[in-house]
């Protein structure tokens, strides 16, 4: 009988992200990938590798995030909207969360967790979002985390 893993595919603006989990919800393999506008070809490459560091296994499958939607109809393959993917998972693994704020590469998200679930977005600017902070990373020549190391050591605002 094929051992049977549980995959999550995050197809976002600017990356591709995977989570493959046994039936104990731990985490076996993680990846982010940059797709540079190629979603189709890295969301190929990704899942080719995932047949091959897991050969001979069954899997259940959910995509989300803004590139997944024409993607999980392509492969007959369940949706999750990010809003609804990011609540569920917080509340299961962290259930004493207040609030949560999520940076995407388009959008900023947030949600907070009280007697009713309230949920934010903003649909119109991707200033101060994931886009933004990769931008002037890349003009400072570092990446996200190397903004954090920079700001620690400033010397103007």
């Amino acid at each position: 009988m094929k051992k049977v893993l549980h995959v999550g595919l995050d197809v976002g603006s600017t990356t591709v992200k995977i989570v493959v989990m046994n039936d104990k919800l731990e985490n076996l393999y993680t990846n982010y990938t940059r797709h540079h506008s190629d979603t189709k070809n890295t969301i190929y490459e990704v899942l080719k590798r995932l047949l091959k560091d897991f050969p001979n296994t069954s899997y259940t499958m959910a995509l989300t995030g803004s590139g997944a939607l024409e993607i999980s109809k392509i492969l007959d393959i369940n949706f999750i909207q990010e809003v609804i993917s990011c609540k569920r998972a917080v509340e299961k693994y962290i259930p004493e969360t207040d609030v949560v704020i999520e940076l995407g590469g388009e959008d900023a998200k947030i949600i907070y967790f009280d007697k009713f679930i309230e949920q934010r977005m903003n649909g119109t600017c991707a200033g101060g979002t994931g886009a933004f902070l990769d931008q002037m990373a890349s003009l400072l020549n570092t990446d996200t985390q190397g903004l954090n190391e920079l700001s620690k050591n400033h010397d103007i605002i």
